[in-house]
């Protein structure tokens, strides 16, 4: 893919690339104030704001519309900012091309349905408009390379991909699993292709931000958007997730930059041993989940007087695992260990529950 290089067209202001502002455009004092405290920053590249929200369910607050426009307009008189806005429909598309909106972007909802994508990429034909798309909800890398294909099909150079996380059936701290494997196996398959991190609708709480950004970092990310509010708790819309832009300030002074790869020969181990962090969160999650499972075991035997020690179960787990462990690569003595450790765990956690 002949994608234009990112310094083609975009002015950084910072290194890291920041693209930030509220989640959602609510007022014209709000979006105005959260772009001041931007402007001071010194920091952000590109103003974002909401306008249309799709919520979960109905009665929520689903953005000004049309209305918002004007003040984002408003922002990038004042203050300079390219300004940037999620669209759904070409009626959206439409509507920002003709007010001067500088990129849009394509959410985590939109990009699921290939018929939406591919009205809007025919929408967009003969544009020469920046398109950032986030990865669709699923965890499927096909579905977001295909979101970005159609959009370069229709003409669009100028192209980020947003990694703002997945949705899962297991429940972490996360809001939305990272799943970092994901953006680096797209990141494999276009290198020219700029990829930049949303750890604020990965981490979906303040206190996670600066955790998410630095391993983003350290995995190579071109840049961030992150969502700015001047009073985040009073945000309508993600308040968990957002900061003020005075704590924006602060989460990037603290970031710790890691050399280019080309200056850096070893950086191939700093991959991968945050790759085995995610995978070690996730047994750990997972161990949890089966420690639950092994209480509620313990509760029905007290119920059903049985004993704790069921024999036959144990030889049956110790032979399956085994054999499955070996197939793929682990050794016989290790997941013998590993199992004996899981029973006596459980053994002690019934005990306390049936005695």
């Amino acid at each position: 893919m002949d994608i234009l290089p990112l310094k083609n067209w975009l002015t950084p202001r910072s290194a890291p690339v920041i693209i930030s502002g509220p989640c959602s455009a609510e007022s014209r004092q709000q979006v105005l104030a959260t772009a001041e405290g931007l402007h001071r920053t010194g920091l952000v590249s590109v103003f974002r704001s909401g306008i249309w929200k799709p919520r979960t369910r109905p009665n929520g607050f689903e953005g000004h519309g049309e209305v918002a426009l004007d003040w984002l307009t408003e922002v990038k008189e004042k203050f300079g900012f390219p300004i940037a806005v999620e669209v759904a429909t070409p009626r959206h598309l439409e509507a920002c091309l003709k007010r001067g909106v500088d990129i849009v972007w394509v959410g985590a909802r939109t990009g699921v349905n290939p018929f939406s994508i591919q009205e809007l990429a025919e929408a967009i034909k003969g544009v020469d408009i920046p398109v950032m798309i986030k990865n669709p909800l699923n965890p499927d890398l096909a579905l977001w390379m295909g979101v970005i294909e159609r959009f370069y099909l229709s003409g669009i150079k100028k192209l980020i991909a947003i990694h703002r996380g997945f949705n899962t059936y297991e429940k972490t701290r996360y809001r939305n699993e990272p799943l970092w494997e994901i953006p680096i196996k797209l990141k494999s398959t276009f290198p020219q292709l700029p990829v930049f991190c949303d750890p604020s609708h990965i981490a979906g709480r303040r206190d996670l931000l600066q955790e998410v950004t630095q391993k983003a970092l350290l995995l190579e990310a071109d840049g961030f958007m992150i969502e700015t509010h001047p009073n985040p708790g009073k945000a309508l819309t993600d308040a968990a997730q957002q900061i003020t832009p005075e704590k924006l300030r602060e989460l990037v002074a603290a970031l710790k930059i890691p050399r280019p790869i080309e200056e850096n020969p070893c950086k191939e181990i700093e991959i991968l041993r945050n790759r085995i962090d995610d995978l070690d969160s996730k047994l750990i999650t997972l161990l949890a989940q089966r420690m639950t499972m092994v209480n509620d075991i313990a509760q029905i035997k007290k119920e059903c007087k049985m004993t704790i020690l069921q024999l036959k179960r144990w030889n049956t787990i110790m032979e399956t695992r085994s054999l499955e462990a070996q197939e793929k690569g682990l050794s016989k003595e290790f997941i013998k260990t590993l199992l004996e450790l899981l029973h006596k765990e459980s053994i002690d956690i019934q005990s306390k529950v049936i005695t």
